[in-house]
């Protein structure tokens, strides 16, 4: 459960409830199951010795909450994720519906030795993240409680659930909550990973928001202005040139923030540069906009609606595709930015003829007085972020159809990637000491752990080793971005 900040309150100290369990060494029991090889929609595989100790023992104690392959249930939660590439075979699948149930079901997969991967509302989309092969999936669907403070300044999430269930659920107070910006985006992992929404600029990040977690351990209706518009390839500087400009002189009194992109579609050959943008308030159209607004569009929707609203139309279908991200740091230059298109446009016709290709340039705005909350609301966070200069975190979002074509579309990325980022270092844009990878928009090859300052690691390291000494977390729990040793 995450205890969050909602918007107009006042700040909390934060809290820890802890869960723990013994860390004896791993004794196994015998099960039936050992060596037994089962087929699933996506493959085959064979119960290992831990896997079969550790499905056993969590479907003695928790038979409803407990799944195994070929039961629609095991099916429906194990396809609950958004890309494709991280579809895998789970042993079984383990959904508790309270904080003790997780508790104890982790204290049986460490006590089984069992390797096994949490999914929350399976966004990540870095293969082993959120699912895993032969060990045991723990599916946080279940615990998703939600309940707003007597005084409406905070709301207590479980998580399982996703950033729209919780704009939903808050819509009738009059409040909303620093989140998530697509409809299908879980609550734990963005929040874990930074979290950027609309409102970044005035209200930080989502992890700055949080007043209070409860951890289980390894050993046991405001309305808001908002606008879509869409333009064509000959508007695309100017457009790319406002997203700069928006980034370097982002005012944090009025909240306000967008999701900046470029589409190419290249069967038709048509680009398009899309505007999703969010401002508290009932000015309409946004005046935080004003610079896209003076570009000519071909599409253009002002609203006023909550944000709930809003956000119930941002959908990113689950199974839509296979996808991969990677992104990069550099300085709010519209010049440079516009030139790093036109070579992302040219290196995406190297693989026209991939399935399906569905590539995007995106440009998500990382205003320096989102980090100055870190500093100054009596929270913090972990990333140590200069709040003198904003940013813009640039990015290549790639969906394809096909398996066979995982390896060239992912060897491509990261070429073009590596292409990009030489330029913005060469113009004087980015360099290696300024440049930060953000976990939630990061491709699998990257290390975003490395763009956080050497401090801070340190410091996470002395809380894992405290509170994770048998190293549940890192030796069975592989999967996703860790912290290094």
């Amino acid at each position: 459960m995450l205890s969050l900040i909602l918007l107009g309150s006042s700040l909390a100290g934060a809290a820890y409830a802890q869960s723990s369990y013994g860390a004896s060494p791993p004794q196994f029991s015998n099960s039936s199951l050992a060596g037994t090889t089962v087929t699933t929609d996506f493959g085959t595989f064979t119960y290992s010795k831990a896997s079969a100790c550790a499905c056993s023992q969590l479907s003695t104690s928790y038979s409803e909450n407990l799944f195994f392959p070929n039961n629609s249930n095991y099916t429906h939660y194990n396809l609950e994720a958004w890309d494709k590439r991280t579809n895998a075979d789970p042993a079984c699948i383990f959904r508790p519906v309270t904080a003790d149930q997780a508790a104890a079901g982790v204290g049986i997969i460490n006590t089984c030795d069992a390797q096994f991967a949490i999914r929350g509302g399976g966004h990540m989309n870095v293969p082993g993240a959120n699912n895993i092969n032969a060990g045991v999936m723990i599916a946080l669907a279940g615990l998703n409680g939600l309940q707003i403070s007597s005084d409406n300044t905070t709301v207590e999430v479980g998580p399982g659930n996703r950033w729209f269930d919780v704009y939903s659920y808050l819509e009738p107070y009059g409040r909303i909550v620093i989140g998530g910006r697509l409809k299908t985006i879980g609550v734990p992992g963005l929040t874990l990973i930074g979290g950027v929404h609309y409102f970044n600029n005035k209200y930080g990040f989502a992890m700055d928001n949080v007043v209070k977690f409860d951890v289980v351990l390894g050993n046991g209706t405001q309305v808001v202005a908002t606008t879509i518009q869409a333009f064509k390839e000959s508007e695309v500087e100017a457009f790319l040139h406002a997203t700069c400009n928006l980034a370097a002189n982002n005012d944090p009194s009025i909240a306000a923030g967008a999701v900046t992109s470029v589409s190419y579609n290249v069967t038709s050959g048509f680009v398009s540069a899309t505007l999703l943008g969010a401002q508290a308030g009932t000015e309409s159209p946004p005046s935080k906009f004003a610079n896209f607004t003076a570009i000519p569009s071909i599409r253009a929707i002002n609203k006023v609606s909550s944000l709930a609203s809003f956000a119930s139309k941002l959908d990113s279908p689950l199974q839509f595709f296979r996808v991969e991200f990677g992104v990069h740091a550099m300085k709010p230059d519209g010049a440079v930015l516009y030139e790093m298109f036109k070579i992302w446009k040219a290196a995406v016709d190297e693989v026209k003829d991939v399935v399906g290709l569905y590539p995007t340039f995106v440009a998500n705005m990382d205003p320096k007085s989102a980090n100055t909350i870190a500093k100054t609301n009596g929270i913090g966070n972990i990333w140590g972020k200069d709040d003198t200069e904003s940013s813009i975190w640039w990015q290549m979002s790639t969906g394809w159809d096909l398996p066979q074509d995982d390896l060239r579309m992912t060897t491509w990325i990261q070429k073009v990637m590596g292409v990009l980022n030489a330029y913005a270092i060469a113009n004087n844009a980015s360099c290696a000491e300024s440049d930060f990878i953000y976990m939630g928009d990061a491709g699998g090859w990257q290390k975003p752990f490395d763009t956080i300052p050497a401090a801070n690691i340190e410091k996470l390291k002395t809380i894992r080793n405290k509170y994770d000494a048998g190293g549940v977390f890192t030796r069975l729990n592989w999967g996703g971005f860790k912290l290094p040793h």
